[in-house]
């Protein structure tokens, strides 16, 4: 670097050469005692016009602890330092002199314990609140409740009206077998709810999977004891949702589970996927003889209207041969035998004097066709 200046050298005029070369060895005039002092350190403050044994010494000895002193609230500032949020940042005061921060603390205190303390359960809501997470304390009722902050207590709050849905066999092939060996795919919903939230939270690890559990066992036991054609058929059905409601209360019951069932419906009742074109036939041949044996109880309550009707008139007739017997034997003799003569050709008269031999016959189909008279032949003279 020869010909040019030393960065760290002597400021101008010490003595040294104008042209900025070597430092000359040995003392030299004008070098305050002949001590060389060695180049400037740019890390410490002060001009350049002292120089001091005390200045030397800094310049030569500076530590890190030196430096970060130097660039503290008192010391100097670099250019461009400083600002807000720089190294001479500092909180706002109180007018008193003091600091905002411990009231800041314990603002903030007090707001958690507002929030973590303070529990809001609405109408159809329980709480259950246990210490640490994990020992039961106490239930939360409807209302406003207090406890002690989180994490000493933990509150959880659920919907205990709720009724939930659980869906079995809708997914999928849900084959079971029925009392006659058959199989039937069958799918039904389970709707139940909380009944005691304490037994619900600690009883069961998921009471969701053992709802659904419990509910596919019985009813493949309800369905087990029940035929094919009773699954199919309504009333059927309705029995077998009854069973399966009762069995399900009493597990979870012995459980000790929480949970209330509310009701069980079969959505779905078919015949397996392989079977299901003769399935159907026989659906439609139990309901070809469905149809048939409507229409003869059809019939069958129509003789019966038509036994009874006769019934009630031979009793009215009977009433009046009590009152009449000669007059009502002879009007049934009458209507009787008009009935059973209406319809032959053949005309009886049992009259003296009268020809016997009339075109009665003749007359009949001639009074048909128009209006024909006809006169009665005279009475026999003299015994002819």
């Amino acid at each position: 670097m020869a010909g040019k200046g030393n960065p760290w050298g002597k400021p101008p005029g010490d003595g040294s050469g104008s042209d900025g070369g070597d430092e000359p060895k040995g003392d030299s005039p004008g070098s305050d005692g002949g001590k060389d002092r060695g180049p400037r350190n740019p890390w410490l403050p002060g001009g350049s016009g002292t120089r001091g044994s005390d200045s030397d010494d800094r310049r030569r000895s500076a530590s890190i602890e030196d430096i970060f002193k130097n660039r503290g609230p008192e010391g100097p500032r670099r250019r461009g330092g400083g600002g807000p949020r720089g190294p001479n940042f500092r909180m706002p005061e109180r007018p008193g002199g003091k600091s905002w921060f411990p009231i800041a603390v314990a603002a903030i205190a007090l707001l958690w314990l507002a929030v973590s303390s303070i529990h809001f359960v609405q109408p159809r809501e329980q709480g259950v609140v246990t210490w640490l997470g994990g020992k039961y304390s106490h239930t939360m009722d409807p209302g406003t409740n207090f406890t002690a902050p989180w994490p000493l207590q933990t509150v959880d709050v659920m919907d205990v009206s709720e009724i939930r849905l659980e869906e079995i066999g809708s997914g999928g092939e849900n084959l079971i077998l029925t009392g006659d060996q058959n199989l039937v795919d069958l799918s039904y919903i389970v709707r139940w709810n909380i009944s005691d939230l304490v037994a619900y939270k600690f009883e069961l690890p998921d009471p969701e999977e053992t709802v659904r559990e419990v509910a596919e066992s019985a009813m493949r036991e309800s369905i087990a004891e029940t035929d094919l054609d009773r699954v199919l058929s309504g009333a059927g059905r309705e029995q077998v949702e009854t069973r399966v409601r009762a069995r399900m209360q009493n597990i979870l019951n012995a459980y000790g589970s929480g949970i209330a069932v509310q009701g069980v419906e079969i959505a779905r009742t078919e015949a397996p996927e392989q079977v299901i074109e003769a399935f159907n036939d026989v659906l439609a041949a139990r309901q070809d003889a469905e149809r048939e044996l409507n229409q003869a109880r059809r019939y069958e309550q129509q003789l019966l209207a038509q036994a009874q009707g006769s019934a009630a008139e031979f009793n009215e007739i009977y009433e009046q041969y009590r009152l009449a017997p000669e007059v009502t034997r002879r009007r049934l003799y009458y209507e009787t035998m008009e009935s059973v003569l209406r319809g032959t050709d053949k005309t009886i008269v049992e009259t003296d004097g009268v020809t016997p031999y009339l075109p009665l016959n003749e007359m009949q189909r001639r009074n048909r066709g128009g209006t024909t008279t006809v006169t009665p032949p005279a009475a026999p003279q003299g015994g002819q």
